[in-house]
């Protein structure tokens, strides 16, 4: 699933090639993938808009067209939005098409369990997956103190508390193990244990891991591509994610996996006290 480095990196690029062009028209080729308001048909709603411009929340991509209309998508496990600059011919895993007035934008998830949605723009906040996020890990404002207080109370391992999008949104599995090996926190503690200098560091190791995964474009094992169907290259630099039983490149100890958060967890038992 696209994790906030992604989704942002979606954002940028499609913002690169999209912004200011017009929707001349809307294919949807699996219903269910195209939510509208309720008594409106999605294709006659987007049409004529405007992108004016392009957002991020947590994981969710919002897409802002004229009069008042914005567009929510979430990828969920293998949703693509691809921006192609002629005419493109749609597979079956194709389930919308906007036609620009320069370049088409094709939705496709093999899974079907994305979703593209239609709310007024002044609402958008409101909508209940939206409203329930916690602060973005990369806002000005978000500071060690801001963390320390959504880990507050919290009675569960930091590993559940940072994958848990009320608490802190846009971090997903790959993410969470990256900070937690750069701040030396064995994934497994309960949040009530960390120091506040373990919050500090754990802190600016999530902001530097996410910046250093928008720099490098995202993380690409199978699905994820950013808007001009590149894949991202931030795989290269992964520590922990997906090396179990390989030597940790800080300590050359073995990495070790188990099961926390009910999500399979990498860590170093020596680097992660």
């Amino acid at each position: 699933m696209p994790e906030l480095p992604e989704v942002e990196s979606i954002r940028l690029t499609l913002a690169k090639n999209t912004l200011g062009k017009k929707i001349l028209d809307a294919e949807v080729f699996w219903p269910p993938a195209a939510v509208s308001l309720p008594g409106m048909e999605f294709g006659e709603l987007v049409k004529d808009r405007t992108i004016d411009f392009i957002n991020r929340r947590g994981k969710y991509l919002l897409i802002n067209l004229s009069g008042d209309i914005t567009l929510i998508v979430h990828f969920r496990m293998t949703g693509r939005l691809i921006y192609y600059l002629g005419k493109q011919p749609v597979d079956k895993h194709t389930h919308v098409v906007l036609h620009l007035d320069e370049g088409e934008l094709h939705y496709s998830d093999i899974r079907k369990f994305g979703r593209m949605q239609l709310v007024p723009t002044k609402k958008a906040s409101e909508i209940s997956f939206l409203a329930k996020l916690g602060p973005e890990p990369l806002d000005e404002a978000f500071a060690f103190d801001k963390l320390g207080q959504q880990l507050a109370g919290k009675k569960c391992t930091i590993k559940a508390a940072l994958l848990d999008q009320r608490v802190i949104a846009g971090l997903g599995n790959i993410y969470a193990d990256e900070a937690l090996f750069r701040a030396g926190i064995y994934p497994g503690r309960k949040t009530d244990s960390l120091k506040v200098s373990e919050i500090i560091l754990l802190c600016n190791s999530i902001q530097d891991v996410l910046n250093e995964g928008i720099k490098a474009k995202g993380t690409s094992f199978r699905d994820y591509r950013d808007a001009e169907g590149n894949k991202g290259m931030f795989q290269e630099k992964l520590m922990v994610y997906g090396r179990a039983g390989q030597e940790c490149k800080g300590c050359g100890g073995i990495l070790a996996k188990e099961k926390i958060a009910g999500r399979t967890t990498v860590y170093c038992p020596n680097c992660q006290k």
